[in-house]
C-alpha cells in the first residue's frame, strides 16, 4: 500500500566523522529527498561500528552516504566496512528500497560481489558529465534525466565493471556510475546525487588536503563546478516514484 510522504521514515547510514559534515550531509539528504529532518534517523559507523543486518528493516528505505575519513578497501582499518555490507546485502535480498551515494557505491559493488579498484591520482573531482546507458530508457529514475547531466564527483575509489545481479545505468570514460540491482528497489551512484555545487565547495574547501594538490588546484576544480539540478533531481524521484507510489518495487 502506497504511503503519504509525510508517513515516510528513512534511515540514513553515514560515514562521516566530523561533526560539520555530518550536518551538512544530513540537511543535504533531507532537501533533496523533500523530507523533514524528523524523517531520517542517522546510523553513524563511526559511533556505532557494529550493527545488525536489520538495522534497515522498520523503516521504508535505506539511505547510505559519502566517506572521506574511511576507505572500502581497507576493513582491518575500518571493522565496520564489513557490517556495512552485509546490512546492504541483506537490503538487496530482501528488497528494501535502497538509495547509497558514493562510499555506499562502492560498499554495494563488493557487497554483491563485485570489486572496487582504486586510483591515486587523475581521479574524478568537481562536476562531472554523465553518460546515460540505453537500459535507462525504462528506468524510474532515470527515464527522464537528459544525457550528459552534471553531477558532483570526488573519489579515489571506483568501479569498471559490476556483478552480474546489477543493470549499469549510467557511466564516465573513467568508471562506472550508477546501477540498480536486478529486481530490487535498489539503486547506487558513484557520484553524489545528495550535493549541489554550493556543498561542493564547501566540502572540497574542508578536505582540500586530502582531494587537492594546494589552493591554485582546489580553486581551478571550483571555478569550472557546475550546477546539477538533474542529479540532485534523482533523490526526489526516488521518494516520490518509489517510496510514495511504490513504482517498480518487484520489477
Amino acid at each position: 500500500m502506497a504511503k503519504d510522504r509525510q508517513e515516510l521514515k528513512l534511515l540514513l547510514l553515514q560515514i562521516r566523522d566530523g561533526a560539520q559534515v555530518r550536518q551538512e550531509e544530513l540537511n543535504s539528504f533531507a532537501e533533496y529527498c523533500g523530507l523533514s529532518l524528523d524523517q531520517i534517523d542517522v546510523l553513524n559507523v563511526f559511533d556505532t561500528p557494529e550493527f545488525p543486518v536489520t538495522a534497515a528493516d522498520p523503516y521504508d528505505a535505506l539511505l547510505v552516504g559519502g566517506a572521506s575519513e574511511a576507505n572500502v578497501l581497507l576493513p582491518e582499518t575500518y571493522p565496520f566496512v564489513t557490517d556495512c555490507q552485509a546490512l546492504l546485502a541483506h537490503c538487496a535480498e530482501n528488497a528494501k528500497p535502497v538509495f547509497a551515494s558514493c562510499f555506499g557505491f562502492q560498499l554495494a559493488v563488493l557487497a554483491l560481489g563485485g570489486e572496487i579498484l582504486h586510483r591515486e591520482t587523475d581521479f574524478e573531482m568537481g562536476t562531472v558529465p554523465i553518460s546515460l546507458e540505453y537500459s535507462v530508457w525504462d528506468d524510474p529514475l532515470f527515464r527522464d534525466t537528459p544525457d550528459n547531466f552534471y553531477a558532483v564527483s570526488v573519489h579515489k575509489q571506483y568501479a569498471e565493471s559490476l556483478p552480474e545481479s546489477c543493470l549499469s545505468l549510467a557511466y564516465t570514460d573513467q568508471c562506472v556510475h550508477a546501477f540498480r540491482v536486478n529486481n530490487r528497489p535498489f539503486w547506487a551512484f558513484q557520484f553524489h546525487p545528495e550535493v549541489d555545487r554550493r556543498v561542493l565547495v564547501e566540502r572540497l574547501t574542508f578536505y582540500k588536503e586530502k582531494y587537492t594538490d594546494g589552493d591554485d588546484h582546489l580553486d581551478q576544480v571550483l571555478t569550472n563546478a557546475r550546477e546539477t539540478p538533474q542529479s540532485n533531481a534523482l533523490m526526489r524521484k526516488f521518494v516520490d516514484r518509489i517510496l510514495v507510489d511504490q513504482e517498480h518495487l518487484e520489477e
